[in-house]
């Protein structure tokens, strides 16, 4: 008997991400159908012979105005299924034909046992790290950068430079014990996981009592620079330190982003943002997350759109590094 998908009634090829010899190549299913994998890569529990894994975090636990950030790695995988089917913008080429990529699931988390969320979250980015990938993690609120941090650096065995697209410098005060997005960054600095002479904040629209030596771009040079300026003085700041990208969403204006908890007016557009990332391929990139989508404030689905578009593009940055020979695994 023929397979489903040979017969004439079933033109199209459905659930690439449930075929698990299926490791390249785009996917050309409807986009309003099938499961529901970040960009229609395949599910594994285990990231063994994937150069990246792809992650959720559902965390709200620690946010300090709306929740709703638990849903946002459902949303943004759900988000990715329209942009399956064509070649990935603005790369030339199939961003999947070498680039292996799989879609692990969610962090396992006890919503009872709120203390034991940070741990957990370690643990489990460390298992993704010891498998040899790479990690993009969907979020989720910013506190997850944390542990996912802790991990990453343990596994390198040295500090990083940090990229921080966001509204909110997260530097106010911590005693090491606090669940906070707001206070992840004071404790990133001070257990020594990034190096803040090579760290850069970009999109900062608050104020923070701390900068702990880390450059700022402010909202209003943002838009004062233009994307492609911004991006040379990150590459420029960075250098050839080994480097992780975090996008809080609410980098975004509330114009281009309103599904998230903290929005505040001012920031870029997702055009701009999209400009910048795509410029950063040379530096020596080491992870990426997207953090603070919150569906239930999003309108037509755009906050989770713009955050599965970055995490697109940042997967073109290790499929364009991975074509060129350079290491992509951390």
């Amino acid at each position: 008997m023929a397979a489903p998908n040979a017969d004439p009634l079933f033109p199209r090829p459905i659930d690439d991400a449930l075929k698990p010899s299926r490791r390249f190549g785009e996917s050309t299913e409807a986009n309003y159908a099938g499961a529901v994998s970040f960009l229609r890569r395949p599910y594994a529990l285990d990231a063994s012979g994937f150069d990246v894994a792809v992650w959720g975090v559902p965390l709200d636990t620690s946010v300090s105005n709306r929740p709703g950030t638990r849903f946002g790695p459902r949303a943004i995988r759900e988000a990715s299924t329209i942009m399956c089917g064509d070649p990935a913008y603005p790369f030339t080429f199939d961003i999947f034909e070498d680039l292996a990529v799989a879609d692990t699931g969610d962090c396992s988390l006890d919503y009872g046992r709120v203390d034991q969320m940070p741990d957990a979250i370690e643990a489990q980015a460390a298992s993704r790290f010891a498998a040899g990938a790479q990690l993009v993690t969907l979020g989720g609120d910013h506190f997850l950068t944390y542990p996912v941090l802790k991990a990453l650096v343990n596994k390198l065995g040295r500090p990083i430079a940090l990229i921080q697209f966001d509204a909110h410098q997260d530097t106010w005060d911590d005693d090491g014990s606090r669940i906070d997005h707001g206070t992840m960054i004071t404790r990133a600095v001070r257990d020594g996981l990034i190096l803040p002479e090579r760290s850069i904040q970009i999109g900062i629209r608050t104020n923070a009592p701390q900068d702990y030596g880390i450059s700022i771009v402010d909202g209003f040079l943002c838009d004062e620079l233009g994307p492609m300026a911004t991006a040379s003085r990150i590459l420029g700041h960075v250098e050839d330190a080994p480097v992780y990208v975090s996008f809080d969403i609410d980098c975004l204006d509330p114009a281009y982003g309103p599904g998230t908890g903290t929005p505040v007016s001012g920031g870029v557009s997702s055009a701009w943002a999209l400009q910048c990332l795509r410029r950063l391929g040379a530096l020596d990139l080491k992870g990426f997350d997207v953090v603070e989508v919150s569906p239930p404030y999003d309108h037509a689905g755009v906050t989770a759109l713009a955050a599965a578009h970055l995490g697109q593009m940042y997967l073109g940055l290790l499929a364009e590094r991975k074509r060129a020979g350079k290491p992509v695994a951390p």
